[in-house]
């Protein structure tokens, strides 16, 4: 499985990191060992001081899938999750800064947090709610009325590119409100007002 992350999707996260408005999704990759295996905490990395949350909503895809039509995509995915992508910040401005790859601040081991899924009838897809607690306080508040490119949009794109298989998982994009991590925090994932996951900080 793989795991297919889109940049930049939500207006204001742009506008807080002063990045400019792409003209297509930014995609990029993690690999498998980027996930946190549950019940786990995530254990900040010694090659960081400046570990960013970032969260997302997740769609798992069900069928293998190339060249997606965009009014096909939601055969596509049954489940719709939450998670956090993981990003050291300072090691992204260094690598932005000579054109590099972001791999090394973006899909480190742990990178990845993979909350629970739910039926995708739970749910209007473009208009799902969503929000991540820090030690109790709202700190991200989304709705996915406010992505740039909506997540049937973001299969149709990315499946022209790779071909989709089973058990992949798209994220989808974060919005406003990105922040380090510290030891102790507790970040707790919320989707429509469903608890996804929490996730202590070592």
């Amino acid at each position: 499985m793989k795991i297919i992350c889109i940049g930049r999707n939500y207006a204001k996260h742009i506008e807080e990191l002063e990045n400019e408005k792409p003209e297509n999704p930014v995609v990029f990759l993690k690999p498998d060992s980027a996930i946190l295996p549950k019940k786990m905490p995530f254990f900040i990395p010694p090659f960081s001081s400046n570990i960013h949350y970032e969260v997302e909503v997740l769609v798992k895809i069900n069928k293998v899938g190339k060249y997606i039509a965009p009014k096909f995509a939601h055969k596509y995915y049954e489940t719709v999750g939450l998670g956090i992508d993981f990003t050291a910040r300072d090691l992204q401005a260094k690598c932005k800064e000579k054109g590099l790859p972001w791999e090394k601040a973006k899909a480190f081991d742990g990178s990845a947090v993979v909350g629970d899924f739910f039926p995708k009838e739970d749910f209007d897809i473009n208009n799902t709610t969503f929000q991540l607690h820090k030690n109790g306080d709202i700190v991200q508040d989304g709705n996915t009325q406010s992505m740039l490119w909506k997540v049937d949009e973001l299969i149709s794109y990315v499946s022209q590119f790779f071909t989709l298989k089973k058990g992949d998982i798209i994220f989808t994009g974060t919005p406003a409100g990105v922040g380090k991590v510290e030891e102790n925090d507790v970040l707790t994932g919320t989707i429509n007002g469903k608890q996804a996951f929490q996730i202590k900080i070592k």
